[in-house]
């Protein structure tokens, strides 16, 4: 057992020993046993309350956290619904076959997960974990069912890798932290990428047809870093391919100042 497991493992015996102990000398002091009072003790109580926090780490921050995985079964499309508030959120491909998701998350927290046949839902909100876990968020996704991604952040940053993924639909949106995705090297659902004060960095496979529609302020840049981008009316940019494509990539970019960095 590694260190931090241990002094949790004597954080738990803490409690029980000072309740025992204090329960022993009330009743040796109710039979007369004892020439004292057993109540002028109580600073004791601070004592263990004082060990609790240094060994378990309950009321200080920590960047403690779990690993977790959820196996597939008969799931055959999945939507995931995290909210990391102001942690940084990862998202990737699952190398391993079996399992829905996998990853690190808050320590002492478990995703909520539905199941409405054979599509699940899988709830991730950062205001129902241990919130002084500060350790950030990392998972990795089953890359053979369709998923429906609904990610946001207020402060934190949000990593999106989606090559290997199918995505049926995305909605990625960050408050002031930045967002960065990874787009998807197969034909995909509608993404939308809305920041309100952070960066959107964009990069594209130069295998697939796409369009990037951006619906933002005059605060808001456009950094082309390719020159496969074509101008296609106001704020739209697509591949040279795009015209006549089958099943092309539709990007919408909303935001409120910063800017679109694609690539």
């Amino acid at each position: 057992m590694n260190r931090q497991g241990t002094q949790y493992g004597m954080a738990l015996w803490i409690w029980p020993l000072v309740l025992i102990g204090g329960g022993v000398l009330l009743l040796l002091q109710n039979y007369l046993l004892l020439d004292f009072d057993v109540l002028q003790f109580w600073p004791v109580l601070l004592v263990a309350l004082g060990l609790q926090i240094a060994l378990s780490g309950d009321l200080s921050l920590s960047k403690a956290s779990q690993n977790f995985g959820i196996t597939r079964g008969s799931v055959e499309s999945a939507t995931l619904r995290a909210n990391s508030g102001a942690l940084d959120l990862r998202i990737q491909a699952l190398q391993r076959e079996g399992r829905l998701i996998a990853g690190q998350y808050t320590a002492r927290s478990r995703p909520q997960l539905q199941a409405e046949g054979s599509h699940a839902i899988l709830s991730m909100q950062r205001s129902k974990t241990w919130l002084l876990s500060l350790a950030d968020w990392d998972f990795s996704l089953a890359k053979d069912l369709p998923w429906h991604l609904e990610l946001s952040a207020y402060l934190g940053e949000i990593q999106v890798d989606m090559r290997g993924l199918v995505i049926g639909s995305a909605r990625i949106s960050s408050g002031i932290g930045d967002i960065h995705v990874i787009g998807p090297d197969t034909p995909a659902g509608p993404i939308t990428l809305r920041s309100g004060l952070g960066h959107i960095h964009l990069t594209l496979s130069d295998r697939l047809p796409a369009a990037v529609t951006v619906q933002a302020g005059s605060l808001f840049d456009v950094h082309l870093e390719s020159d496969r981008w074509l101008p296609d009316g106001e704020r739209r940019y697509v591949t040279p391919d795009y015209a006549g494509a089958v099943d092309p990539l539709e990007f919408t970019i909303r935001g409120a100042t910063g800017g679109l960095y694609l690539a």
